[in-house]
């Protein structure tokens, strides 16, 4: 992991994020990019024939969010624990996930670190919120920060998984981070998904897949058959007082995102614990 990419609109929230990423950034030797988009630019109608009220600059909101980066980047740096961190930091225009998106692919990014503060009822269900979206777009793992998380002390990690063939990118990613954190990993198998049946042979399949990605330290919980998952998985992740929820993904859009939707971006839209979302290969 060399780079790490950290949007912030300079919110409470937002700082919390940027805290965990430079964090995560220490623990990996990964250098930060900050990045602030202005989306305003993407909902200004394209009217040739008219010029921009003068009312709002531009430029002038260009060099404040540069200097609002550059105070962030201060605070970071005058912290002890990321004193030693390389920081770069880039203004964008245009909507915050294809922004993103485009940074990702340019800088040859590896995770992207960001707040959220999710979205409820018909915002969630015609739009999404903005964490959704990076989720869903993003070339790269997404780490969604809640609001109030608190400090990011990865000791345990839950990972709901069907333990299907292309689940075992997560369980690598995982195993990776082990390299530079001591966590547990509690693996969740909801509703048989494979038909396996057998508590037993659930077992040699999580441990078959572990085993093959370099898991270390996981075990295996099941859970019988449930019609929230979403609130199963919470349930769960608070008995259990876990640090982190990592969450594979299939990126579905169009009318496959419509019918379908997603559970990796529910989660990460309404838990109040980090949720690690990483897409799964096709």
């Amino acid at each position: 992991m060399k780079k790490i990419l950290i949007p912030t609109d300079f919110s409470n929230n937002a700082k919390q994020a940027a805290k965990v990423g430079a964090f995560l950034a220490r623990q990996v030797g990964a250098k930060v990019v900050l990045l602030h988009v202005n989306t305003a630019v993407a909902y200004t109608p394209p009217l040739p024939d008219y010029s921009v009220p003068q009312a709002f600059d531009w430029e002038a909101y260009e060099e404040n969010a540069k200097e609002a980066l550059l105070a962030l980047e201060k605070d970071l740096s005058q912290q002890a624990d990321f004193a030693a961190l390389s920081f770069e930091k880039r203004v964008e225009e245009g909507l915050l996930h294809q922004a993103i998106r485009q940074v990702v692919e340019e800088e040859g990014i590896d995770i992207v670190v960001m707040g959220t503060k999710g979205a409820t009822g018909a915002v969630e269900f015609f739009i999404g919120s903005n964490t959704e979206k990076v989720i869903r777009t993003a070339p790269c793992p997404v780490l969604a920060v809640p609001e109030n998380s608190g400090d990011f002390e990865v000791k345990s990690v839950l990972v709901p998984t069907t333990l299907r063939p292309d689940q075992v990118y997560v369980f690598e990613w995982l195993a990776e981070w082990q390299k530079y954190f001591s966590f547990t990993v509690s693996l969740l198998y909801l509703n048989d998904p494979l038909g396996l049946g057998k508590n037993k042979v659930i077992e040699e399949k999580a441990r078959e897949m572990g085993k093959g990605a370099g898991l270390r330290n996981y075990r295996i919980l099941i859970e019988g058959n449930t019609f929230n998952e979403e609130a199963a998985i919470l349930e769960v992740a608070h008995e259990q007082h876990v640090d982190l929820i990592a969450m594979g993904t299939h990126q579905r859009k169009g009318l496959s995102h419509l019918l379908f939707g997603s559970l990796t971006e529910d989660m990460a839209n309404h838990s109040d614990i980090p949720v690690l979302s990483i897409p799964l290969k096709k």
